[in-house]
């Protein structure tokens, strides 16, 4: 690929009328730069080192459309530093060691500074994300990577030690409404000369389409004046219905499949349901649906929540789960998705507890703890002469010819272990009888034995 291809450099001005609308009007200063007051409001710390003139390296951590890219070039202008882009999706180290020698050269032959944005950094492996390492150190370029993804787990720890990490924020409503307004009035870089009329509805419409995305909206916006102007003879209009069209095959909410934004979602999802909350749970389903979450992985996730949050308070969780998935395979899409709507709703409601979850990870413990204990003689099974010689199954004790089917004081535990209470199951829902039949057995252990319950 061409050098001009990998570094982006602002176009002729006599091809500018070409360049799509929403690189036309990415903001040329800070303060046209909406949505991000947290990061750029005038008190600051980004906001005053740009303002005077001071790069860092930084990680812009934000979903699509946020500004990510828009601020890399703005930190460039105010600290008056050559701009240089690279995208790890297309580039290597090869291309990083261009950007590298470009900024010397444009340090030697000028004495200024380079600023290399990255984007998607990470989609760099670590080797080429450690191949800026000593470029940033020397100070022969400011690094500015720009992700969707948490840095935390997709940049390097050392490359994330020597840039600040920013959190850019989804834009709202009222901000892309200000961006598609400043578009459509704006006579230079914008749709103010070219005679489309744009109706209030539609606009509205377009900052509720675009779900956070500022690239988004001025994409849609422009689809609409472009269709608008080829099926008017006069005075071209842009109305909601429109707009309705041009979204209509391109509408699809933010859901980023393996990423940051589906975790979000589905941790959601199961805590809405962990906290007892059918109406949330039903809403964060249908936005993974919406989104183009596969019903199967939701319906495996909701196998899930029946055995770690509703556990024995009841049992038929599972079940639930189990039979939504199974529904599912059988009438797939979208019949089969109320099945699983219905296992989640469900759940929601049922009674709640993390007894048998704790207990498990509880008696894992002590297994990694103690090692391969030896089954105690009474409990080994005995199917050979020479295995019963050796006392294999002598002494046990069985508990159906005992009174209330229960062997009282028996003792199942390795002998060189201590017996250990894991479950201790909560008064919800059936866990409540489960308790009170574990009280009863106690108190027989403890008539048996005549004194003390042994575990207390």
């Amino acid at each position: 690929m061409a050098e001009a291809d990998l570094f982006d450099s602002a176009p002729a001005p006599d091809v500018a009328s070409s360049r799509p609308l929403a690189d036309r009007m990415r903001p040329r200063h800070l303060d046209e730069v909406e949505g991000q007051q947290a990061l750029l409001g005038p008190d600051r710390p980004l906001r005053r080192a740009l303002n005077a003139g001071n790069a860092h390296s930084m990680i812009l951590w934000g979903p699509p459309g946020s500004g990510k890219t828009t601020l890399g070039r703005l930190v460039a202008t105010h600290c008056r530093a050559q701009f240089l882009t690279l995208s790890a999706v297309l580039s290597g180290v090869k291309d990083i060691r261009q950007a590298v020698d470009r900024a010397r050269m444009h340090r030697q032959t000028t004495g200024g500074g380079t600023v290399l944005f990255v984007d998607e950094v990470h989609r760099f492996n670590k080797a080429q994300q450690d191949a800026f390492l000593p470029h940033v150190e020397d100070g022969t370029l400011v690094f500015v990577g720009a992700t969707t993804e948490n840095p935390s787990f997709e940049v390097n720890s050392a490359l994330l030690s020597r840039a600040r990490v920013y959190v850019l924020q989804a834009l709202d409503r009222d901000a892309i409404r200000r961006i598609v307004d400043r578009a459509i009035g704006d006579s230079e870089r914008g749709l103010g000369a070219s005679g489309v009329m744009v109706e209030e509805a539609a606009r509205d419409l377009l900052a509720d389409a675009a779900d956070g995305d500022a690239r988004q909206a001025l994409n849609y916006l422009e689809l609409a004046a472009n269709l608008a102007q080829s099926e008017a003879e006069a005075s071209p209009r842009v109305d909601h219905g429109l707009v309705a069209r041009v979204i209509r095959e391109g509408g699809a909410r933010r859901f980023d499949k393996g990423g940051d934004q589906f975790y979000d979602q589905i941790s959601a999802l199961h805590k809405s349901i962990r906290g007892s909350d059918p109406d949330a749970t039903l809403y964060w389903l249908a936005r993974m649906l919406d989104g183009g979450c596969d019903p199967r992985y939701l319906a495996r996730r909701l196998v899930r929540v029946a055995s770690e949050d509703i556990g024995t308070a009841d049992p038929r969780a599972l079940r639930v789960g189990l039979d939504a998935l199974e529904t599912y395979e059988r009438l797939g899409s979208p019949e089969g998705e109320l099945a699983v709507a219905q296992a989640a709703v469900y759940m929601a409601c049922a009674a709640k507890s993390n007894a048998v979850y704790r207990a498990f990870g509880a008696a894992m413990e002590d297994v990694q703890s103690h090692g391969s204990l030896p089954v105690p003689p009474h409990l080994r099974n005995a199917p050979t002469r020479l295995s019963k010689q050796l006392g294999h199954g002598r002494d046990y004790r069985y508990p159906h010819d005992e009174p209330e089917a229960y062997a009282a004081g028996e003792r199942y535990f390795p002998d060189e272990m201590e017996v250990k209470r894991y479950y201790s199951p909560s008064s919800r829902g059936l866990e409540q009888r489960i308790q009170e039949k574990i009280a009863r057995l106690r108190v027989l252990d403890r008539d048996h034995q005549g004194d003390e319950d042994p575990d207390e």
